[in-house]
């Protein structure tokens, strides 16, 4: 049986096939599309990379640029480049099997699970998972072992402490440019030119000449992969 979906007069559709529970999968997958945002925010790499570049943007002292469209376009390009290997495997072994009735929902949620939790474990720091493990009063156990309930919200507290440290070591250069122009205007008398005017030149100009766009979203990147 097709369960055609035309989505335009060109003729382009999406069909799931399989016996009579094509409407069945078709409301389970509205119904996971409807956490896709929640999703993205808490079992991606977007939220790290969201939240160093609002501190690049913070740190240049354009807090409009770039804008948030973009800065928002950026997060979900790299987060899609470094989610692409465990979402290639969720389809593989999980969703795939499941739309060709080779898997039943239950089993697919399970198998579509480990790739995500393995993913989620890898890049959260010890000390996070032993919190909520504590916090759950469960007995400790391996990274094998470490459930989903536990996973996540020790995950998305490992991302804001690496998002942070990641944040101030890009601040901390430009802070010392503000410094230097403010300290430089004040021996000059000229205490009635705002600092930022001058240092905001300074600041794009060092950026842009250290290749600092390459240096940013290669280390983001490096920081998933463990380049």
């Amino acid at each position: 049986m097709n369960f055609p979906l035309l989505l335009a007069a060109d003729g382009i559709q999406l069909s799931i096939n399989g016996g009579g529970s094509a409407s069945v999968k078709l409301f389970l997958l509205m119904t996971a599309l409807s956490f896709a945002s929640a999703a993205l925010v808490s079992v991606t790499s977007f939220a790290r990379i969201i939240i160093v570049l609002s501190f690049l943007r913070q740190a240049l002292g354009t807090p409009q640029l770039p804008p948030n469209q973009v800065m928002i376009g950026l997060a979900l390009a790299l987060s899609c480049f470094v989610m692409a290997p465990t979402g290639t495997r969720v389809y593989d072994e999980a969703l795939g099997p499941y739309f060709e009735d080779q898997l039943s929902p239950a089993d697919a949620a399970k198998k579509g699970a480990v790739p995500i939790r393995e993913f989620l474990v890898a890049h959260t720091r010890d000390e996070d998972l032993l919190l909520f493990t504590r916090i759950a009063k469960v007995e400790q156990m391996s990274r094998d072992e470490v459930p989903l309930n536990i996973a996540v919200p020790a995950f998305m507290v490992s991302e804001l402490s690496t998002a942070f440290r990641m944040g101030l070591f890009i601040f901390i250069p430009f802070l010392l440019i503000d410094l230097l122009v403010a300290a430089i205007l004040m021996s000059l008398g000229m205490m009635m030119v705002p600092p930022t005017l001058v240092s905001l030149p300074l600041k794009v100009g060092v950026f842009l000449l250290a290749g600092g766009w390459h240096l940013v979203v290669a280390s983001l990147v490096a920081s998933f992969h463990g380049l």
